[in-house]
């Protein structure tokens, strides 16, 4: 019975995460440069059930076969799948076109990829984030330095555009930024439209799909722990009169 409890319960923590998850994904369905994530959920390797219920005097060992008790997360799986591009007519908004990632400089030094492209022009006259973080780009000397930009009509220039063999080695800095994480960064000449933001790649339809899923499972677990409930209160009172 308590390893019935504790399978419920293991589902229950699961499904508050697969539902934290597809909540994220469904708020950042207008963010430019988003990338959906998905949980990659496994079932447990089965164990062998045992009682001491065999012989005469009820204390013999004896196997009831293998069980599953519950599932478990292996991973999570972010989809770099290309969202769509809107053209916004603004001059400090750009979209890469295939692979790659705006390079911008973190607060640490650190720095991080993106495919955020809206940008804007802080005091400086520095192409930054939204976040307020400088935009790399590369001179026609091949120096990296953060975008400057003296007259506002002239924004021609070469963004450092980094591209990863790996992908999913990336960590998740935020709603749209990464840092490398084992991965090491190419710079590569990616294609750019100015004027063009990249939509989120968030499919509502499916996420809405999923959260009815998970409203559903929520449901079948809570009768099941109900269920479970009841039997030990009747187990319980019935021990307890004899």
């Amino acid at each position: 019975m308590i390893r019935s409890f504790n399978t419920v319960n293991q589902n229950m923590n699961i499904l508050q995460k697969k539902q934290e998850n597809t909540s994220a994904n469904i708020a950042n369905i207008k963010t430019p440069g988003y990338k959906f994530q998905d949980i990659v959920q496994s079932t447990m390797d089965s164990r062998v059930m045992v009682n001491y219920a065999g012989g005469n005097d009820g204390d013999r060992r004896q196997e009831l076969g293998r069980f599953v008790f519950g599932n478990e997360i292996d991973d999570y799986y972010r989809n770099f799948e290309q969202g769509f591009l809107t053209e916004t007519g603004i001059d400090s908004d750009f979209a890469i076109v295939g692979n790659g990632f705006f390079t911008i400089q973190m607060e640490n030094g650190q720095r991080g990829f993106t495919r955020n492209g809206n940008f804007i022009l802080n005091d400086d006259n520095i192409l930054v984030t939204m976040e307020g973080h400088p935009v790399l780009g590369i001179d026609e000397f091949g120096q990296e330095g953060t975008i400057t930009i003296e007259d506002e009509q002239e924004m021609n220039f070469n963004f450092l555009i980094s591209d990863f063999n790996n992908y999913q080695e990336l960590v998740s800095n935020g709603d749209t930024t990464f840092i490398a994480g084992g991965g090491q960064a190419e710079v590569i000449e990616g294609e750019i439209k100015q004027g063009f933001l990249e939509n989120s790649n968030v499919r509502i339809a499916d996420e809405l799909v999923k959260m009815i899923e998970i409203s559903r499972e929520f449901e079948a677990n809570q009768k099941l722990l109900h269920t479970a409930d009841e039997t030990l209160n009747k187990a319980v009172n019935e021990i307890g009169r004899v």
